[in-house]
């Protein structure tokens, strides 16, 4: 093993400019993981901080020839173990390939490097009067490449839906360093097979994508926001039913139980109402969100809402929108770690999934707090616990299995925007089937014989 080190070490030093490689080992420890809790995570032989695609094909073609695991990582933001290293691998970490390569408004669309931050791209577009939707909580510091690796959402989802809407091509190195171009730039297009969706979700397992064309819309304008209180959540998700029932629109639909609008109030002292069972916010970006807010408002009130608030303008609205981002970095204050689950199911099974979830903490006397995308029925139950308790930690990890069974048993799925990864490997094998199965294995083998690209993530 020593051998193959130096050798590995020594061919990188041969193709790759000084600054591009990190072999000291207490610097390549720091990336040995993302934010994900219960994921074991190898020691890297080296880190890679490429600038250029031919020194991605560089490391590559290296990685094929002497058989060394590549994981590809972004801001390692990630949740579910996605980008942990593999024992001996090579970490090739995209965060300088962050370039903003193109935007065009006449065409609406962008051509950007993985390293561009979430944030950045939307601002840049924005001065073109352009609108890039994906918005994750981590928008000010997740990477394009990360959100088109895990497939990622954010809280405009209910309306502009989630990353794989927005990729339209992409470039990318596969295992055996050769260069695929994937796609299109045009806004139709329907050549073969659909590979640019068959790379976006993937989690860096079939290629590194070095490129990406990226669709966008006109920019809407400002939204205006309304928060409802409710004396349960199966209130609150009644008029989440009822509001898309009724054909709405909104620009964000989001929920939040008693214990998350709790811990942000702690943590920012918003004054948001205690007393609260669920607090449900609603968005419109259309030409007049006082009407349609007015409409919804009628709708929450006859669903049992106590108070329904609508905002006067944008920054009021704001304002209320940034409680719901502070969701959860306010219920990490609460206990020491934290295992923030991914569920998404029906609409029309919200209520059972947050009575359920809570019902669960209950069983395991835990807090779980839950916010939710709640207009596409993705919820983020997240587990509060105490890592150096032993046995609180056994509780935390059987009730996030809890957690997932009642979602797959509601007809739901293990993960609507933070992938599989290492976390979930077991969950998703059932959730697919053993035909399911077998299949993305087979498609794994043909783009990856070697199984060199991220091994043991997803399978």
């Amino acid at each position: 093993m020593d051998d193959l080190l130096t050798r590995l070490q020594e061919r990188l030093r041969a193709g790759l400019p000084a600054e591009a490689l990190i072999t000291d080992r207490d610097v390549t420890a720091s990336y040995a993981h993302d934010m994900a809790s219960f994921c074991e995570a190898g020691t890297p032989a080296a880190v890679v901080l490429p600038r250029t695609v031919e020194e991605v094909q560089y490391v590559m073609r290296t990685a094929t020839e002497l058989r060394v695991p590549v994981v590809p990582q972004g801001a390692r933001s990630g949740l579910s173990g996605a980008a942990n290293a593999s024992e001996g691998c090579i970490v090739l970490s995209l965060v300088r390939m962050d370039r903003i390569l193109e935007i065009n408004p006449v065409d609406r669309v962008a051509v950007v490097e993985p390293g561009v931050i979430n944030a950045v791209l939307s601002r840049a577009v924005n001065e073109h009067g352009l609108y890039y939707p994906p918005d994750p909580s981590s928008w000010e510091m997740c990477t394009i490449g990360g959100n088109i690796g895990t497939a990622s959402g954010g809280l405009c989802c209910v309306k502009y839906g989630v990353t794989t809407e927005y990729v339209l091509g992409l470039d990318v190195v596969l295992a055996d360093g050769r260069l695929l171009t994937t796609g299109r730039r045009t806004a139709k297009g329907v050549a073969g097979y659909d590979l640019t969706r068959l790379f976006v979700g993937s989690e860096g397992s079939l290629g590194i994508v070095v490129k990406a064309v990226l669709s966008l819309r006109p920019q809407p304008p400002r939204q205006l926001a309304l928060a409802a209180e409710f004396p349960s959540a199966a209130a609150a998700c009644e008029a989440v039913c009822s509001i898309m029932e009724r054909g709405h629109t909104p620009s964000l639909l989001e929920l939040m139980d008693r214990t998350t609008v709790q811990a942000v109030n702690r943590l920012a002292r918003m004054g948001l109402p205690d007393t609260t069972e669920a607090l449900l916010l609603c968005a419109f970006d259309t030409p007049d969100p006082v009407a349609d807010l007015a409409a919804v408002g009628e709708l929450c009130t006859a669903a049992g809402a106590t108070e329904v608030v609508p905002a006067e303008d944008a920054a009021e609205s704001e304002l209320l929108l940034q409680a719901r981002r502070l969701s959860l970095t306010a219920l990490e204050t609460v206990k020491p770690a934290t295992m923030i689950d991914d569920v998404c199911v029906p609409r029309t099974k919200l209520a059972a999934m947050l009575d359920g979830t809570a019902a669960i903490a209950a069983k395991y006397d835990l807090t779980i707090g839950v916010c939710a995308h709640a207009g596409d029925g993705n919820t983020h139950p997240v587990v509060c616990f105490d890592h150096a308790d032993e046995d609180e930690s056994r509780r935390a990890r059987e009730s996030f299995d809890e957690i997932m069974a009642l979602g797959l048993e509601l007809g739901g799925t293990i993960t609507g925007e933070h992938g599989v990864g290492v976390l979930k490997k077991e969950w998703l094998a059932r959730e697919l089937g053993p035909v399911g199965l077998e299949l993305q294995r087979g498609i794994k083998r043909t783009f990856d014989p070697l199984n060199l690209l991220n091994p043991g993530k997803l399978f």
